[in-house]
């Protein structure tokens, strides 16, 4: 299947064109502001689906919303025509049809263009009328405030809000590239007319929107994890980390550095605790201690070690486990056992632990007992 993309360059074209591109079975045809218009009716002429994506919403002046919304569908459904096909059409358009602007009025002029071309040729004609869509690639100060206000906390410019109750409808780009696969696969082939709604849709104020990216943004310095079984926290933070600067990948975990070796926190969450890692000398000895509640898991990624544990209310009998880094074996640390770790081996032993709770320094839940 032959399937043609304009504004391929664009946003939400760049994404669609990426998924159309991991199947074997679609080749993808693609027009941008740098094909020559003399390619075009070629291009369609052997497309099975023209996905016209093409658009501009913030021109430098208002005669470009005519030109590149309404000029370019006008030939697109001139080329449709003159190749004589039922070929199916979908069509971005924008929640903004419905008002009496120029990107508006040049928007629902251009559906209207797409819809009259769809029933002369007895074709399948789709419009989607488009809420805020995010996602990787949107261009900051120009397709989404998600986009800008990503782009600003990577730069650390300040999050400028005026209306913190106006209320956004969103879209997530991959949740509408999904809807659009959907309506390709389909059994399309029949003449259908009308406009389309994506399947998901999210609303937040944009005080709300300010506060949770500043949150994720705060996050290598908190280590605190926002809620991400919250689909919109998911793909605000998948939006947002397509921000970073080249060299702005890494960060550097605050360590704990004793004549033991060093200790860091890695990740934490009020949902799932933290995780933190450790660097241990050959011979020494971490833990000796128990606790009422938590709960912990020790994972040795490298390097060798006995864990030993005592039932608190079992002065003698010691359980021991041997491990090593190469059996990726988890040991699970009972609530009420007092337990330690030791590195039993001749090189530096690294060690992931989990607890079921963030370390509260004033209510730690450690109590320091030996298990010998």
């Amino acid at each position: 299947m032959k399937v043609l993309v304009t504004g391929a360059n664009g946003f939400i074209g760049k994404n669609l064109c990426s998924h159309l591109a991991l199947r074997e079975d679609v080749e993808v045809l693609t027009f941008t502001r740098d094909t020559p218009e003399s390619e075009l009716d070629g291009m369609v002429s052997a497309a099975d689906f023209v996905f016209h994506l093409a658009g501009v919403n913030r021109p430098p002046v208002e005669k470009d919303f005519i030109d590149g919304n309404v000029g370019l569908t006008e030939r697109l459904a001139a080329s449709l025509e003159a190749s004589k096909r039922p070929t199916p059409l979908l069509v971005t358009s924008s929640t903004q049809a419905a008002l009496d602007n120029p990107y508006g009025r040049s928007k629902r002029q251009a559906e209207e263009i797409a819809l009259s071309s769809g029933r002369e040729r007895g074709a399948p004609v789709f419009v989607y009328r488009l809420p805020g869509v995010f996602g990787k690639w949107s261009k900051p100060n120009y397709n989404s405030v998600v986009a800008t206000f990503c782009h600003n906390l990577v730069l650390g410019l300040p999050l400028e809000v005026h209306e913190p109750e106006h209320q956004l409808n969103l879209a997530y780009v991959d949740d509408v590239i999904g809807d659009f696969i959907q309506v390709l696969d389909s059994d399309l082939f029949v003449a259908t007319q009308g406009f389309r709604e994506v399947s998901r849709t999210f609303t937040v104020s944009l005080g709300d929107l300010r506060d949770r990216l500043e949150s994720l943004h705060a996050m290598r310095d908190s280590l605190q994890v926002p809620a991400l079984g919250d689909d919109l926290n998911r793909f605000l933070y998948a939006t947002y980390t397509s921000y970073f600067e080249e060299d702005g990948f890494g960060y550097s975990l605050g360590k704990s550095v004793d004549d033991r070796g060093w200790l860091a926190e890695f990740v934490k969450s009020d949902a799932f605790g933290q995780i933190f890692v450790s660097k241990t000398r050959p011979g020494v000895t971490r833990g000796n201690h128990w606790h009422k509640t938590k709960i912990e898991k020790f994972l040795v990624v490298s390097g060798d070690a006995e864990i030993t544990f005592r039932n608190k209310l079992n002065d003698s009998d010691v359980i021991r486990y041997v491990v090593n880094g190469d059996e990726a074996r988890v040991l699970d640390i009972p609530a009420g056992y007092v337990h330690a770790i030791t590195n039993t081996g001749s090189n530096d032993l690294v060690t992931i632990f989990w607890a079921s709770e963030i370390f509260d320094p004033k209510s730690p839940d450690t109590f320091f007992e030996a298990v010998e």
